[in-house]
């Protein structure tokens, strides 16, 4: 039995903040505005999960009213929630993901956001896929007001 899901994630670019994407902190003037540590990445991936099974959103499990979730390392969430997808008896097959952002340039820690991906999901980094993309100027991520991130995974029951 295969169960698809799909995230999205968007969050503001604001100052004297970590950038922090797919676990990997990314030198830059700004980051990322959130209760956590504002992974987009992590946080699609956590929404595509819980999708998939229809267990909610990031937001039912992990309030940004919650104090204990401040500043939260988005991975510990993530493993968190595919403790529940394990638990389901579900694996993941293969994911599919593309951050959107007009600034920085992301190309060159790609590899280690789905070396990091691949050890919280417990597959191999060739069933992870990260993308970039620019959105030509337009939107939130285009005009560089924030970064935003799509994408879709398949779990299949072990």
């Amino acid at each position: 039995m295969f169960r698809i899901g799909f995230g999205y994630d968007v969050h503001r670019l604001v100052p004297e903040r970590k950038l922090i994407l797919g676990g990997v902190e990314i030198p830059f003037a700004k980051g990322l505005e959130g209760h956590s540590d504002a992974d987009v990445l992590i946080h699609a991936v956590i929404d595509a999960l819980l999708g998939a099974l229809a267990l909610g959103d990031i937001g039912s499990h992990f309030p940004d009213t919650d104090p204990a979730y401040a500043g939260i390392d988005s991975r510990v969430l993530l493993r968190e929630v595919f403790e529940l997808v394990r638990k389901q008896g579900y694996q993941l097959q293969n994911l599919d993901c593309t951050v959107c952002a007009s600034q920085p340039k992301l190309q060159r820690y790609i590899l280690q956001m789905r070396e990091n991906l691949a050890l919280d999901l417990q597959c191999q980094t060739g069933d992870i896929s990260v993308k970039a993309t620019t959105e030509e100027g337009l939107g939130v991520s285009g005009g560089g007001e924030g970064i935003a991130c799509h994408c879709v995974l398949l779990l299949e029951k072990a």
